[in-house]
């Protein structure tokens, strides 16, 4: 039964790309081959990268079975913060990120103490959330712009990584992705565990090696690996390793496929759920940080609809609002197929009404597949 659900995650993941692809080679017609070039694909990556840094916490508040309904407010008022800071109060970089990084953890444990410790749904405290650090971003910024120097918080979100270093960067995750394929092949078969043969491992291994290989080859024919995609990939490796590595985060899908069962066996369900919060909180710290420095100015519009990239990017990477079932990998895919969305029909000019109508379409039929492979599973 288990071989069968990861056959099943397996052929959705594979139909999630073969859907990245459709989307990329219409728009590559679409827009007279823009859509594709070295350029676009950068700034397209750069684009996903702050909804990709949200998402991949997101994830696990959506597998404990909450919701954050507040992160696109909470990136814009970090956003807003850490420019006054450096601004007007000349804080230094190293000081401003840590400041930034600590609202963002701040506003996770607040709202994650009121869903574990309060048992306020989530749902609300998100949505007053959503509305309260909006509103506290128009106090701060007294709902005008504030641009930012150049320097390095400038830099921050729209530095290039030099060439070698990159190529050098993906000999190394080259490496270590051979090496752990075959590492969990030996793992499983160590404790008795079905596993691939050891001809469909290598073909596994070679096939994200050379898409590894091709991502840089395609950043470096333009200007290199942008710095905010470097910090999402590493980002994405250390979620990937608590979500599936850590007790914590078998301790989060326990809580989000029952959690009176993950409480009788002794899981903490109060301090998981406010751990996941807290994560999120730091993620999107991180995200505040990089979309200010990307555009060089904090505004009072930023972040608007970023909850629905993020939480859609999630559900279209597998996640199911229900709970229990979700992949940190899914939503970055789902983050790339929102932000591919959002790339392409701006360069096809399309008016903005259409791009909220198409996102918005997406992320309905997604759920919608969830609850038909919930249902066909049960």
């Amino acid at each position: 039964m288990k071989k069968m659900h990861d056959w099943q995650k397996h052929l959705r993941f594979g139909i999630m790309v073969a859907i990245l692809l459709l989307i990329w080679i219409g728009f590559h017609f679409a827009t007279d081959s823009a859509f594709l070039s070295a350029r676009n694909l950068s700034n397209l990556m750069r684009q996903m990268s702050v909804t990709g840094l949200v998402a991949i916490g997101m994830v696990l508040v959506i597998v404990a079975g909450q919701i954050d309904l507040s992160v696109g407010s909470g990136v814009a008022l970090v956003g807003g913060a850490a420019a006054i800071l450096y601004v007007h109060h000349d804080f230094p970089p190293a000081l401003t990120i840590l400041a930034a990084l600590g609202l963002g953890a701040a506003m996770g444990l607040i709202q994650g103490t009121l869903v574990a410790y309060l048992r306020i749904p989530a749902f609300i405290v998100t949505l007053g959330g959503m509305m309260a650090f909006r509103g506290a971003l128009w106090s701060v910024t007294q709902s005008i712009s504030i641009h930012l120097p150049e320097g390095f918080f400038r830099t921050f979100g729209s530095a290039y990584l030099p060439k070698p270093l990159g190529w050098a960067l993906a000999g190394l995750a080259v490496a270590i992705t051979i090496s752990a394929f075959f590492w969990r092949r030996q793992s499983r078969l160590r404790y008795g565990l079905p596993a691939h043969g050891a001809l469909f491992t290598a073909a596994q291994a070679a096939l994200v090696s050379a898409l590894i290989l091709l991502f840089m080859a395609v950043m470096n024919s333009y200007q290199g690996v942008p710095l905010p995609v470097l910090i999402l990939l590493v980002l994405t490796l250390l979620m990937s390793f608590v979500a599936s590595g850590l007790s914590f985060g078998r301790g989060v899908y326990a809580i989000g496929g029952n959690p009176d069962a993950a409480y009788l066996s002794g899981i903490a369900v109060k301090r998981h759920l406010l751990g996941v919060f807290v994560i999120l909180g730091l993620l999107v710290g991180v995200a505040g940080l990089t979309l200010t420095s990307w555009v060089g100015s904090a505004t009072p519009e930023a972040g608007q609809l970023l909850e629905l990239d993020a939480i859609a990017a999630c559900v279209i990477g597998g996640a199911s609002l229900m709970g229990g079932r979700g992949q940190v990998p899914g939503a970055i895919l789902g983050a790339l197929i929102m932000a591919s969305l959002d790339n392409g029909m701006s360069l096809m000019n399309l008016d903005p009404f259409w791009q909220l109508v198409v996102k918005g379409c997406v992320l309905v039929a997604a759920v919608y597949i969830d609850i038909l492979t919930r249902r066909r599973s049960g």
